[in-house]
This record gives C-alpha cells, sequence and structure tokens, in this order.
C-alpha cells in the first residue's frame, strides 16, 4: 500500500516537471513578464491552456482540482518564484527557507516549519533565483556565490548562496518585511511597558544616542522604526543600510544603500563609505540601520562630534556583550587604540542600550534598557539597568538614569515628565 502512495507521488512530481518543462519551452519568459503589466489575464489562460495541452500529451486525464493545481503550479513558475509563491503570499509567512529541493521551511509566528512544497531539482531552485537576481541587476555563480538584496516592491529581503559554499544545492532564504509597527502596536503586543515606551520616546525627542541590541529576528529593526516616530518632522534624517529595511514615516529622509563590488571586483560602496558620506550632507539624526565592522568606529566618533540623537542596531547577546562586539569593531577599522581608549568612546558616545530578544513562543520584545556608566579602575565599562524583565515577565523601572546631564537642557522637560511618572 505505501509502495503504490510512494509510486503516485513520484509520478506526479514526474507529470508537473514534464509539463513545465513543456510549457517553458514553448514561451519566451521575457515577453511573457513584458506583457504581464497590461495582459495577465490573458497570459494566465494561455498558460492554462498550455499546461492542459502537455498534460494530455503525456497521457494524463486529471480531474479538475489536480489540473487546477498543476496549472497553477506552472502558471507561479512562469510568473512568479516557482513553488514558492504561495508562501510568499501568504500573509501568515514571516520568513521561507528553501534549504534543497525537498527541504523548504517556513516561520509562522515564530515557529519554524517544514512546509509540504517541492522543487523538481536543483536546476529548478537555481532558475527562480536567477529570476529573482535578474531583476534587481544582480547575479551570483561560482566566482561570487553568495548574494544578499532586497525586492522593495514586494517587501522582501533575499538572501542566496550556492554551491561550493552550500554543500546541499541553492539555497534561498526570504524574509518578509513585516507591516511598519508603530510604538501603540508594540504596547498592544506586550513588548513593552507604557512607562518604558514614555521613557524611550522622550529619550529620542532630547536626543539621546541609542543603540539597540538583540539577534536574528529579535526585533531590532521594528523597534528602531518605532523610535524614529519620535524624532521632529523638522529635523532632516540620513540612514544607512547594507538591505534597506527601515521605512520611516518622516517626510524629510535621506536613504542611503550600500552597494558590493561588481564582476571586476570594483564599484563597492560600504557602510563606513557612506557614513563618512552622510556626515557631509547635514543630518540632524544619523540612522544606521545595523553597525557589522569597522563603521562601528565612524559611528562612534560621529555621536562624540556633535551628531547628537543618532541611532543604531547591533548583533549581541545582552548590554554588557555589546562593549565587547564594539570594541571588535573598531579593532577591524586598523586602529591602534588602546582598549581603553575605545572604551572610553563607547561609554560617551551611547547613552542608552535597548537590548531585544524573541522567546521560545516566538514573541519579541524589550528585555532590557541600560545605560554605561564611568571606567573602574580595572578599565571594565560597567553596565547599569534602567529598566529589566522580572521573572514573571514584567519589564521594571529600577534605576534612574545618570547621562541626564549630558543632554542640551532645553531638550530635558519631556523626558524629566516621564521619569517623574516612573518614579
Amino acid at each position: 500500500m505505501n509502495d503504490r502512495r510512494s509510486d503516485a507521488v513520484q509520478d506526479r512530481s514526474g507529470l508537473r516537471r514534464d509539463v513545465r518543462t513543456a510549457v517553458q519551452a514553448l514561451i519566451d519568459p521575457e515577453s511573457v513578464l513584458a506583457r504581464r503589466a497590461t495582459s495577465e489575464a490573458a497570459i494566465r489562460r494561455e498558460l492554462s491552456s498550455l499546461v492542459e495541452a502537455a498534460a494530455r500529451e503525456r497521457g494524463a486525464i486529471l480531474p479538475a482540482t489536480e489540473l487546477a493545481s498543476l496549472q497553477a503550479y506552472v502558471i507561479d513558475d512562469v510568473l512568479g518564484y516557482g513553488p514558492i509563491q504561495p508562501l510568499l503570499d501568504d500573509p501568515t509567512i514571516q520568513e521561507v527557507m528553501v534549504n534543497a529541493p525537498t527541504e523548504v521551511f517556513v516561520e509562522r509566528d515564530g515557529h519554524l516549519t517544514q512546509s509540504p512544497v517541492r522543487f523538481d531539482d536543483e536546476a529548478h531552485i537555481m532558475a527562480v533565483v536567477e529570476r529573482i537576481l535578474r531583476r534587481l541587476g544582480r547575479r551570483v555563480d561560482e566566482s561570487s556565490p553568495a548574494v544578499d538584496a532586497r525586492i522593495p516592491e514586494l517587501g522582501f529581503r533575499v538572501h542566496v548562496i550556492i554551491p561550493p559554499l552550500s554543500l546541499k544545492g541553492p539555497t534561498i532564504t526570504i524574509r518578509k518585511f513585516p507591516r511598519a509597527l508603530g510604538m501603540s502596536d508594540l504596547l498592544s503586543l506586550g513588548a513593552l511597558t507604557r512607562g518604558c515606551a514614555d521613557f524611550l520616546a522622550a529619550a529620542v525627542a532630547a536626543r539621546a544616542n541609542i543603540l539597540v541590541s538583540g539577534g536574528t529576528g529579535s526585533g531590532k529593526t521594528t523597534l528602531l522604526n518605532a523610535l524614529s516616530e519620535y524624532i521632529g518632522d523638522d529635523e532632516r534624517i540620513v540612514t544607512i543600510e547594507d538591505t534597506a529595511e527601515l521605512r520611516l514615516r518622516k517626510r524629510h529622509v535621506v536613504s542611503l544603500q550600500a552597494r558590493p563590488a561588481n564582476v571586476e571586483g570594483r564599484g563597492a560602496y560600504t557602510i563606513r563609505d557612506l557614513v563618512v558620506n552622510a556626515l557631509r550632507m547635514r543630518p540632524d539624526r544619523l540612522i544606521v540601520g545595523e553597525v557589522r565592522r569597522e563603521e562601528a568606529l565612524d559611528m562612534l566618533q560621529a555621536m562624540n562630534t556633535g551628531h547628537d540623537g543618532s541611532l543604531t542596531t547591533v548583533h549581541a547577546n545582552d548590554p554588557a556583550d555589546v562593549v565587547s562586539r564594539l570594541e571588535t569593531m573598531v579593532l577591524q577599522a586598523g586602529v591602534n587604540y588602546p582598549m581603553r581608549a575605545i572604551r572610553q568612546q563607547i561609554a560617551s558616545a551611547l547613552h542608552l542600550v535597548v537590548h531585544v530578544a524573541r522567546s521560545a513562543d516566538g514573541r519579541r520584545s524589550v528585555e532590557s534598557v541600560a545605560e554605561f556608566g564611568a571606567l573602574d579602575p580595572q578599565d571594565d565599562l560597567p553596565v547599569r539597568e534602567l529598566f529589566r524583565r522580572d521573572g514573571e515577565g514584567g519589564l521594571r523601572f529600577v534605576a534612574a538614569p545618570a547621562f541626564l546631564p549630558r543632554l542640551q537642557r532645553d531638550l530635558r522637560p519631556k523626558l524629566d515628565a516621564a521619569l517623574a511618572r516612573l518614579q
């Protein structure tokens, strides 16, 4: 019985592959895509007819539901992104991960599950990869086997890595940009308390330099977007990102995006290059989506030389880990600073570190808000928590901040009022 079921599955898979290949051979994909904007309904009818004819040529008389499923599969392959198109269309799915032709996983509500979706083979995955990258003017091959890109009109970020780096074959990871959440949304989701939200809002308005830390997928960019609500509408904001994900609802925003090297290995424009250029663009606020490498030095120097109110994120396990992460990044810039000098730069540049995390049940929340104290005699940089999650999951105010005297006096009233309500 199991053998007959397995044979039937293989037969359907083989028919699907044969019909897809036959239809692809009969059409010019580029001309089909060019006609899509004005004739999509007609194109879908034409493709449906070709699928039915190709199936009949192979002796397959399919029930209406199976034929409709096969037609949708081939149409998605021609007009969309193949077998994963239904996953990309599903609003409940946040991330799609293709590990191998028969290994497709999705993240839904913070949980990973394996999808029944399958590719025909590795060549089928590569055809989808090429379709994604072609529209972006990007490429991936053995000489450049990894690429990170953004599909802005669809709201996706895509990462591709292929052999020889990927041992199972071409691997695709697509993250959908979630709906831009405001601070009110984060409050309703329980990501933080009203008291903490008011404090952070007042800190942004008072031009405090804030770093958001956390792991992958913990909600760093989401919180950064929410914090940007409290930047004044009369301020000029320059954002810098590797892959543009920030969606600021402000009227005066200049968005910059890094560029990788071309096929000749030239033309790269790094985050560090963009930070240097942004400082010449008269920014009132500088927002770097994430510091990963030597640009950390330029970001800290900007914060220490009059560019108050800057915001950024970093991958770190907790606020204390932020120090060692930033130290490593600064040293990658090739400077020969003593560790004490680097830590002094960190302490004077950053007013607040907001740490976010994703729990086992998939919920993303603020776990801690902290500041750095003065260097101790051993040159250690102490971390003072201002808000902390307690054993019951509540975010408690535990200490008043000491950084207030470093802010402009005329910008502090809202922050003073937020603190008065907490104490």
